[in-house]
């Protein structure tokens, strides 16, 4: 429980947290600009989608830095709460109308080796850094932590799906699996930007429940 945690401990927890969305924010400043690229030059609604998902990945560890920077980050949790949340739910309009626009016959994804390499490496990196953000951000009992582990979490699924796509277009021309893959990034984007909105409600500081419990581990 959150309430057994001394201060030397609570202080140990917020420095890791600043430390992994230091490193979050850093990768996916890279992966965005190599994605974004890439994507455009292959007309890949996937990979566009995958580095614009990177983009909002970096302004939801930013939120969760800025609640961190504070003296007092439960005070802010609602605030980058509400952030990650909306974060979601642009990515899920954007790639979905994207997605539904390349499937009517706006134009063909071309073969991206560079993006097939980017997404195979995301697919290896983030569920450790998820995976740690989670961790701590449940023992400190951070809605916010947590919600933001799950958006790196989130580009796990992203890639995998993402990657699935590319190779299907690479190896046997199946322009379809790139949108395809799109679609299933905005369903997925939706449905953590409900969690992590759902969070500011079950997870705040005063409510009686401890941050392991299902609504704030991502869980429906």
């Amino acid at each position: 429980m959150t309430a057994a945690l001394t201060d030397d401990r609570r202080a140990v927890l917020s420095r890791r947290i600043r430390l992994l969305v230091a490193v979050t924010i850093s990768y996916n400043v890279v992966e965005a600009v190599v994605a974004i690229s890439a994507g455009t030059v292959a007309s890949s609604v996937a990979l566009i989608g995958f580095g614009l998902d990177s983009v909002i990945e970096v302004g939801s560890a930013a939120a969760v830095a800025w609640q961190f920077s504070g003296p007092d980050p439960q005070r802010r949790e609602r605030t980058a709460l509400r952030v990650i949340a909306w974060s979601f739910f642009a990515l899920a309009a954007y790639v979905g109308a994207e997605a539904v626009r390349a499937l009517l016959g706006a134009g063909e994804a071309e073969r991206s080796t560079v993006g097939i390499v980017l997404v195979a490496v995301s697919v290896a990196v983030m569920p450790f850094l998820s995976w740690a953000q989670r961790r701590a951000g449940r023992e400190l009992g951070s809605a916010s932590a947590v919600a933001d582990s799950k958006q790196t979490l989130l580009c796990t699924y992203l890639s995998a799906a993402v990657l699935v796509g590319l190779v299907l277009n690479a190896s046997l021309g199946w322009w379809w699996a790139d949108p395809v893959a799109g679609l299933a990034l905005a369903v997925l984007a939706v449905r953590e930007g409900r969690n992590a909105w759902r969070g500011d409600l079950c997870c705040a500081p005063a409510a009686p429940r401890s941050c392991d419990d299902a609504c704030c581990s991502g869980n429906p």
